[in-house]
Formats: structure tokens, C-alpha cells, sequence
């Protein structure tokens, strides 16, 4: 799958930051081919590494090394990928980038619904995984709170996002990172309609033509936190053949 022609283009990637060389990211993946090249990658990216070849291991380390960033394959020996985002997701919110088959549009959206933050569907080329990578953890260590630091009130949902707190019916909803950024973002612009492309786009700050399950995913599991009926939604609504909004 990746071979020498890959490592040539090495050179080729952007320049670590500041950042970057503070975040560890955590590889698990049974092929030794992938993560050697993966890992050279993140390296000179600035990144520091570690991998795990099976799920025992990776949540060994996601314990005991603490990664600010997780890519995960699905297809693990013994304790599979899904599984271990499952028991990652109990223990810790640290942001977990899938890798799945390109056909496996099954265990990605189950993969995301446990809680992953992104996926990117083999084979891939390494640098789009390190410009996923770069967008996750830019997402996660900067969010982006505008400079009002307004609370937004749209009948009984409060979005506040200086303390990135939302409260829905007299409650705190418990909102991932990601799921906060995207509610915000279509609450800032309340009534207006975004493709799934666009969401891609202002929210994950990545721009990609393809498959938009991310989006679709998070949708749902917002849907499932903060409306009465997530089957018949009162503020996130779907705009057929378009993409969705909130209601103003």
C-alpha cells in the first residue's frame, strides 16, 4: 500500500509548530508497513509517537502514556477497533481519528456514533492523515470562541461559549468538543442552511469531497442530547436535498 515513492514526499510536508511538538499521538495498527510510515510522518511533523500493534496495548498506553490524539484501525487483533474506541470513550475524551476500509461505511458510522471524531478510509495517503490530524487537535486545543463571548438563547437552549457550556431545558447537555463546535456554529447563524460540505468545511475546518458521515453522525448524537424527541427535532432541523439548520 505505501511504498518508497511515499517517504520521497516526506520533505514535502508542512513545518512543525509550536504546538505540534508538544502533542503525542497514539498509532494502533496491526500493519507494521502502515505504521512505520505513519509514524515517520507525525514525526516530522513535529509530533511525538507511539504505537500499539493490538487494542490490549493501545489502552495500555492511552492509560499510562496519556495521548493528547488516538488513530485507530478498526481491524485490530483480539480486541477490535470498535471496542476499544468504546472503552477509550468511557475512560477518557481524548479525540480519535478511525481508519477504516474504503467499503466498511458500516463500522465507520458505528465507529463515529461510539464516539470518534473523524475517519479517514484506507488506503490514504499520510499526509492527508497528518492534515486530519493537525485539524482535529487544532480544533481540540484552540477552539474557537468568538470575540463577544456571547450566550446564545433560542427558546429553552442556551449555547455559551465562553464557558462552552449548553443547558437545554433546565439542564447541562454533556457535549463532546466537536458536537459543542458544531452546535455553535449553526446557532451563531440560526436559520440558515449548510450542506453537510460546508459543515465539513467550518466545523472540522477540512475541506473534503466524498463521503460526509462525520457530519451526519454528529448531527444525530446532537440531536440525541439535546432534543425531547430526536425523531422529531424542534431546533436542528433537516432541510431535504440541501443539508441542515437550527431553528431560529
Amino acid at each position: 500500500m505505501y511504498t518508497a515513492t511515499d517517504r520521497t514526499t516526506l520533505n514535502q510536508c508542512l513545518e512543525p509548530t509550536g504546538d505540534e511538538m508538544a502533542s503525542r499521538i497514539l498509532v494502533v495498527d496491526d500493519e507494521r508497513v502502515i505504521t512505520d510510515v505513519v509514524e515517520e510522518y507525525l514525526r516530522h511533523a513535529g509530533y511525538e509517537v507511539a504505537v500499539a500493534g493490538d487494542g490490549i496495548d493501545a489502552m495500555n498506553l492511552v492509560r499510562e502514556w496519556g495521548p493528547d490524539l488516538v488513530v485507530l484501525d478498526l481491524m485490530l487483533p483480539g480486541l477490535d477497533g470498535l471496542e476499544v474506541c468504546r472503552r477509550i470513550r468511557i475512560e477518557s475524551s481524548v479525540p480519535i481519528i478511525m481508519l477504516t476500509a474504503r467499503g466498511d461505511e458500516t463500522d465507520r458510522i458505528v465507529g463515529l456514533e461510539l464516539g470518534a471524531d473523524d475517519y479517514v478510509a484506507k488506503p490514504f495517503s499520510p499526509r492527508e492523515l497528518v492534515a486530519r490530524v493537525r485539524s482535529v487537535l487544532r480544533r481540540v486545543q484552540h477552539p474557537s470562541i468568538p470575540d463577544d463571548n456571547r450566550i446564545i438563547r433560542i427558546e429553552d437552549l442556551s449555547v455559551n461559549s465562553k464557558k462552552r457550556e449548553v443547558v437545554v431545558r433546565g439542564m447541562e447537555a454533556n457535549l463532546t468538543a466537536k458536537e459543542f463546535d458544531l452546535l455553535y456554529f449553526l446557532a451563531s447563524h440560526a436559520g440558515q442552511v449548510f450542506s453537510r460540505g460546508q459543515l465539513m468545511d467550518q466545523v472540522w475546518d477540512y475541506h473534503y469531497e466524498g463521503d460526509y458521515s462525520t457530519v451526519t453522525v454528529h448531527i444525530r448524537r446532537l440531536r440525541e442530547k439535546i432534543e425531547a424527541d430526536p425523531e422529531r427535532p424542534r431546533y436542528i432541523k433537516t432541510v431535504w436535498g440541501v443539508g441542515y439548520k437550527l431553528e431560529a
